[in-house]
């Protein structure tokens, strides 16, 4: 499953988790404030009214008793009345009275205080009437007692009914608060009970959605750890197999092809072992070769038949350490050292034989003692040199083996002055070492050796050969610097 393909990925089941439990909560809120808000304006309502109510309630009265007495008795007029600043226009404080009670009759929804603000509303508008008359009788003359009588019976009266009016008015708006007190805390307490009922639900569904979100991404974990525990236990066969379509299934995928992949590339790595054991095997025959054993032992008897018991015995020796040395205990890899032995027994036993046309020189430098490598690496190498380069040349030739460090590589030589090879035999070598040492029928020694260091330690490792026809040969390896270690594969297993 590619990344395109995910449809459920963790970071939206996640946010649903988030979603299920903070929206039904923020859905609460919403509704708690609304609700709040709309009982706030309300009191405010209310309140502001009775506010408006009370002003007048304080005032209005005594500043309209006042106001017509003065023009009954002649203090003031109505027409300089405004201009007296304890005095106020009985006119001016009725329709100021009139226009804030409308106000209040437009916005007041409590029905018994509406019937109040009518009722009020009725007496300011008799009250002005009354006025009108007052100031009728003073235009047309004194009329001082008629006035006097309207004031008593008139005016003081519709002034206290006003008074009275308006603290009906402010008395059942008080009771307005207090019903609205009563609805609100009837609405907490029904509210009270739909939070519980909510959160319930939502802990409920929360619980719910939560099993199933966590049961989704912890099951296929789950599965995918059982599958890793396999393949590090060796199990390379086994799938896993997740249809969650999320990031989860596509870990689940790689793991798959990582699987896959590292099983055939342990497959590669068994085939690789079984042509290596192959390839050592067929080298070990090569070396145990029944003429190499029996020209050696006819040598060790021509010896022995000359009286020269000495040389016999040394080359009884000789013949001891190079099988010694070629089985080394089972051993993959040796250290330079022992190599170098093997090759000088090698060399001692060939020298007896040859001594008419053999030469050689070891400089390999003290400092590879401890470094290793594969047995059987360098013998090949010198056998090689020997049967054809200096066998036949039909005289004395030389064999050079050279070996040092550099930067962390080790650089072997096998140098001969033998006959050499033409460039199209030499090209057609180099091709023969490069491929596997089973398809090879002839040089299989070098092919060998390049296959098995390329194996072990790497393709940018192994073999080169250079050769000029009547100069002589010279083939080099080059491996890495790796030391020797005694608990290297197949010491303890063979010396039990």
């Amino acid at each position: 499953m590619k990344q395109e393909n995910i449809k459920f990925p963790l970071k939206n089941k996640l946010i649903m988790l988030v979603m299920v439990t903070i929206l039904p909560l923020l859905g609460i809120c919403i509704y708690l404030i609304f609700a709040l808000t709309n009982y706030s304006n309300a009191y405010d309502e209310i309140v502001g009214n009775m506010t408006v109510a009370n002003n007048y309630n304080l005032n209005f009265k005594e500043e309209m008793d006042e106001s017509i007495y003065k023009i009954v008795v002649g203090g003031a007029t109505f027409e300089t009345i405004s201009t007296d600043s304890s005095l106020k226009d009985p006119y001016v404080l009725i329709s100021e009275l009139q226009d804030e009670f409308k106000k209040l009759e437009r916005i007041t929804t409590d029905r018994e205080s509406r019937v109040w603000l009518q009722s009020l509303l009725r007496n300011i508008e008799t009250l002005k009437d009354r006025v009108d008359d007052i100031k009728v009788n003073l235009v047309q003359g004194s009329q001082y007692e008629e006035n006097i009588e309207m004031l008593d019976n008139n005016i003081y009266i519709l002034t206290e009914l006003i008074q009275d009016d308006i603290q009906y008015y402010i008395y059942y708006q008080t009771k307005s608060i207090e019903s609205l007190t009563m609805q609100l805390n009837k609405q907490v307490s029904s509210f009270i009970f739909l939070i519980i009922i909510i959160v319930a639900l939502i802990v409920a569904v929360v619980v719910i959605v939560t099993a199933l979100i966590l049961n989704s991404i912890t099951k296929p974990i789950g599965k995918l750890c059982k599958v890793t525990d396999q393949i590090s236990e060796g199990d390379f066969s086994v799938r896993t197999q997740v249809n969650t379509r999320d990031e989860i299934a596509v870990l689940g995928e790689s793991v798959n092809d990582m699987t896959e992949k590292l099983e055939v590339m342990v497959n590669k790595i068994k085939e690789d072992e079984r042509k290596m054991r192959y390839a050592e095997l067929r080298l070990l025959q090569e070396q145990i070769n029944p003429h190499f054993l029996y020209n050696t032992l006819d040598t060790i008897v021509w010896l022995i038949e000359g009286n020269d018991s000495n040389n016999a015995v040394n080359m009884v020796v000789f013949l001891s350490d190079f099988f010694r040395l070629v089985l080394s205990k089972g051993k993959e890899y040796i250290t330079i050292q022992e190599e170098e032995l093997h090759i000088v027994s090698y060399l001692k036993i060939q020298q007896a034989r040859y001594r008419d046309i053999l030469e050689y020189e070891i400089h390999i430098d003290p400092e590879l003692y401890p470094f290793k490598i594969l047995k059987l690496t360098l013998q090949p190498l010198v056998e090689n040199s020997l049967y054809h380069g200096i066998k036949y040349k039909r005289a004395k030739g030389k064999i050079t083996i050279t070996g040092h460090l550099v930067e962390n590589k080790i650089y072997l030589a096998v140098e001969d002055n033998g006959v050499g090879m033409e460039p199209e035999k030499l090209e057609k070598l180099r091709v023969e070492i490069l491929r596997p040492c089973k398809e090879i029928e002839t040089g299989f020694g070098l092919a060998n050796v390049n296959e098995r260091i390329r194996m072990n330690f790497g393709v940018e490792y192994g073999m080169t050969i250079d050769s000029v026809k009547g100069e002589g040969t010279c083939i080099r390896i080059v491996l890495p610097a790796e030391l020797f270690e005694m608990t290297e594969k197949g010491d303890e297993t063979h010396e039990e």
